[in-house]
């Protein structure tokens, strides 16, 4: 019979769903009707279940596979996903067969389900997408005969379709703004984390605790109340003042000692100013394990400083950075450079780089200028003046005269 036929009588539900069973509302008959109008390829798959997942209707062998005690309730899960999300959902089986159904739904009662199982999930031919297709047209097909026969609530379908709809969005919207609130800590961290690791390695507490309290204020600024959050990025900072206390000269054995006591400390913690005083200890005890052992000597964290000026020449570097990589401050780290080598930073990085280029004179044939750019000058030409400022000659002179080598023949 085609599609177009129009619904038998016994397809008009009573006025009521009381002791209405399924049977009643779907008699053989119209499971033909029903069967014949949703026709191939999936009409022998189609299924009259009860709530209890029993078959009222159809070929149980439509659904045979070999995990039968995993697809059955895997088929009536089917019905379950339709009604909560107010369209039909398609799960596939253990045995590599699909289902799908249409909830039997009287007066807002459940009573069964219209269901298509054991849909072998193969794909043959040169369209491997054409069996997704089908399903979806089956999909859609079985929705509209059960809604044109009234066998389901479409009013509900629609309203939990529309639920779904904006739980949906909201969901969205809750991972872009914890996506948001990612990438801002992120960018805090970046800001703040040198000055804090020199400050923990230098055992400046005030320092330390004015980081600690900056993060703090950000981490409550964006978290709000949620103590769950506040604590997972107050885990990221632990890491990373443990680290910067065993580069300060503290016994790792000892920090991750401590550490460990305190994450156990921390797991119990459920109010959300709770997490910012248990943090201040955590920095404190840190602290008190970096002034309980011997620092790094000084000539270690000053050639830090000087490693780092070395790999950076061309970089338009300054003193401040210099101090921060070495974990001193700057006027302390201008105290001590003078101290072991005589000069200041900026003799200091003046004379790296005029070392640098005598180097790339003597050994390469690259341009002078190419030279100066790449040893942290803006121009050759003032290249060319500080380089005869320090060595007397200027670089043209100093390539051209004879190299070590030639001198000792």
């Amino acid at each position: 019979m085609s599609s177009q036929t129009s619904a038998p009588s016994q397809a008009s539900p009573p006025a009521t769903g009381i002791g209405v069973s399924l049977a009643t509302l779907i008699p053989e008959a119209l499971f033909d009707q029903l069967r014949s109008e949703y026709g191939p390829p999936f009409a022998n798959h189609l299924q009259v279940v009860s709530e209890g997942g029993a078959i009222l209707w159809g070929k149980a062998s439509a659904s045979s596979c070999e995990f039968p005690e995993q697809c059955n309730p895997n088929c009536w899960l089917t019905v379950t996903e339709s009604l909560r999300w107010g369209e039909v959902c398609v799960l596939p089986c253990p045995c590599d067969r699909a289902s799908w159904a249409v909830p039997v739904v009287l007066n807002n009662r459940l009573l069964g389900a219209l269901v298509v199982r054991g849909v072998k999930l193969e794909r043959r031919g040169d369209s491997p997408g054409s069996l997704d297709k089908k399903i979806l047209e089956g999909c859609n097909k079985l929705l509209l005969l059960a809604t044109r026969y009234n066998l389901t609530n479409t009013a509900l379908m629609e309203l939990n379709r529309q639920t779904a709809a904006n739980e949906r969005v909201k969901a969205e919207a809750i991972h872009a703004w914890k996506q948001r609130f990612v990438d801002d800590m992120r960018a805090l961290y970046l800001r703040e984390e040198p000055e804090l690791l020199a400050a923990i390695r230098r055992g400046e507490r005030p320092a330390a605790r004015g980081v600690i309290n900056r993060v703090l204020v950000a981490i409550y600024s964006l978290g709000q109340d949620r103590v769950d959050l506040l604590k997972s990025y107050v885990l990221e900072l632990v890491v990373m003042m443990g680290r910067a206390a065993v580069q300060g000269g503290a016994t790792p054995e000892l920090v991750f000692g401590l550490r460990f006591r305190s994450l156990a400390e921390l797991d119990q913690i459920t109010e959300v100013d709770e997490v910012g005083r248990w943090l201040t200890n955590m920095l404190e005890h840190l602290l008190d394990a970096l002034g309980s052992h011997q620092k790094f000597p000084n000539t270690v964290q000053l050639g830090r400083a000087l490693t780092h000026m070395e790999e950076h020449l061309a970089d338009n570097l300054c003193r401040e950075d210099a101090a921060r990589v070495a974990g001193m401050s700057p006027s302390h780290f201008t105290r001590l450079l003078s101290e072991h080598t005589g000069h200041s930073f900026a003799e200091m990085l003046t004379l790296m780089r005029i070392n640098r280029a005598r180097e790339r004179l003597l050994h390469s044939e690259e341009e002078i200028s190419s030279i100066a750019l790449s040893c942290g000058f803006a121009d050759q030409s003032y290249f060319t003046r500080v380089f005869h400022k320090v060595t007397g000659q200027t670089p043209g002179d100093f390539r051209r005269q004879p190299k070590p080598s030639t001198a000792q023949k």
